[in-house]
C-alpha cells in the first residue's frame, strides 16, 4: 500500500463481509492507489470516477471527483484539489508511477456523470464526462470501457490489481447520495434500493 502524502488519499478501510476482501471505499474528493489484491469500492451520482491500472504491473487506483476545475478556471491549487478533476487524475497517476507502474501500459475504464439531481448545476454530469474523456485522450491512456450518463446512480467496484470492475446500478434516487453532492458542491464553492448488476 502506498503512503501518499496528500490529505484526501483514502483512508475508509475495512474487510468485505461478503467477499471477505481488504477493502477501500472512496469518499468525494478522494483517491486511492495500491499493488494488492484488494478491492476499491465508490458511489456516484454526478461524480466521476476514473480507475486506472498498468496492464503488466498488478497495481492500480480509483479517483473519485465532483467538478472538472474550481469556479474561478482553475484547475486544482487549493485545500480541496482532490475534488477536481485535473488535480485528482494528475496525483493519482503520478502515485502509480512512483509506484513502478509504466505510462504506456496504463488503462483506464470511467464510470458515473449520471443526472441524477435537479438542484444542481445542469451542466455538473456532463462537464465531468467531457474533463475525463478529454484528459485521458491528452494523456494518451486508452480507455477500455466507459459507462457515463443516465439518470441513475452507480455503486462501482474495482481490483486495481488485474483491472476488473463491476457496477451496480442504483434505479431509484438515492437520497444519501444526492445530499451528499449538494453538501459537497456547497463546500466546493466556499474556497441497497433496486440494483441491477453489470460485470466488466
Amino acid at each position: 500500500m502506498v503512503a501518499i502524502d496528500i490529505q484526501k488519499q483514502s483512508t475508509h478501510h475495512y474487510v468485505h463481509s461478503k467477499t471477505h476482501q481488504w477493502t477501500t471505499k472512496l469518499m468525494p474528493g478522494e483517491f486511492y492507489v495500491t499493488d494488492k489484491e484488494e478491492l476499491l469500492i465508490t458511489v456516484l451520482g454526478s461524480c466521476v470516477s476514473a480507475c486506472i491500472y498498468d496492464v503488466k504491473g498488478n497495481l492500480g487506483g480509483m479517483n473519485h471527483f465532483m467538478l472538472p476545475h474550481s469556479s474561478n478556471g482553475q484547475w486544482a491549487g487549493d485545500s480541496l484539489a482532490t475534488r477536481y478533476g485535473n488535480y485528482a487524475m494528475e496525483h493519482m497517476i503520478n502515485e502509480l508511477l512512483k509506484k513502478g507502474a509504466l505510462k504506456e501500459n496504463l488503462r483506464a475504464k470511467i464510470f458515473g456523470g449520471g443526472n441524477i439531481n435537479s438542484h444542481m448545476r445542469d451542466d455538473v454530469s456532463q462537464s465531468n464526462i467531457a474533463f475525463v474523456k478529454e484528459y485521458l485522450l491528452i494523456e494518451k491512456i486508452p480507455v477500455l470501457l466507459e459507462d457515463l450518463g443516465g439518470d441513475y446512480s452507480r455503486k462501482v467496484y474495482f481490483t486495481p490489481y488485474n483491472g476488473e470492475t463491476s457496477v451496480k446500478y442504483i434505479k431509484q434516487p438515492s437520497e444519501t447520495v444526492i445530499k451528499r453532492e449538494e453538501r459537497y458542491e456547497s463546500e466546493l464553492k466556499e474556497d441497497e434500493i433496486n440494483y441491477d448488476v453489470e460485470l466488466f
